[in-house]
């Protein structure tokens, strides 16, 4: 048996739900990108399941309501069509698909209502955006660096917005100066296209994941 599941919206990289599954918990990955739908068993004694689906779906629907022992929810929403350094190209966008906006809100909206549904501490997260509009002003803020004492890897600067709730607990910095001055290297990132690069800039710092987890655990 393990110590309860983990359930993550749109975070093709699974990294946030590392520290949990190599403490025996299990986790329920829910992201269109993935390749397909599968359950696979982790060493440290639960489950990872993947849904290639929508959140919005029969399939990942039913996944949810399966879930035994939840004790987490976390979204990610898709950041390039709410970031607020993406807003030249709002216009654009706006013209191509009037929803394109409220498309991402969902995903924020539907991480919220998963989590007060489950009675569990939830947050979703997305860098400055135009979701302070949508959902007010967000609970907290910080950047990779403030973790980087878990991950050293993680000393750079991105301002990352935080709407939480049901408990949520925001974990303390924990920053170590030995590594010098955090680098700018999302913002430096190379221009191009496609899913490979938003999913780079996009990609949940494992510090930050570290430090979130054990602050939300169940002890």
């Amino acid at each position: 048996m393990t110590k309860g599941t983990i359930i993550c919206l749109c975070d093709i990289t699974g990294i946030f739900a590392e520290p949990w599954l190599n403490d025996g918990y299990s986790a329920l990955l829910i992201d269109p990108q993935h390749n397909k739908s599968s359950t696979e068993n982790h060493t440290a004694g639960g489950t990872v399941t993947k849904v290639a689906n929508v959140i919005d779906s029969a399939e990942s629907w039913h996944a949810i309501r399966n879930v035994k022992n939840p004790v987490f929810v976390a979204g990610f929403p898709p950041c390039t069509d709410v970031a607020v350094s993406g807003a030249r190209w709002f216009k654009d966008k706006r013209e191509k698909d009037p929803a394109f906006q409220i498309k991402a809100a969902l995903v924020a909206e539907q991480c919220k209502n998963i989590g007060n549904m489950l009675n569990v501490p939830w947050f979703f997260e997305n860098p400055v955006s135009v979701f302070s509009s949508i959902f007010g002003k967000p609970d907290y803020t910080f950047h990779p660096y403030y973790f980087n004492e878990y991950e050293k890897n993680d000393n750079y600067t991105k301002k990352t917005c935080l709407w939480a709730g049901n408990g949520f607990v925001m974990p303390e910095p924990r920053m170590t100066l030995r590594l010098g001055e955090p680098d700018d290297r999302i913002h430096k990132a190379p221009p191009g296209k496609g899913k490979e690069r938003a999913n780079f800039r996009s990609a949940t710092p494992r510090g930050f994941s570290t430090a979130v987890y054990i602050a939300n655990r169940q002890v």
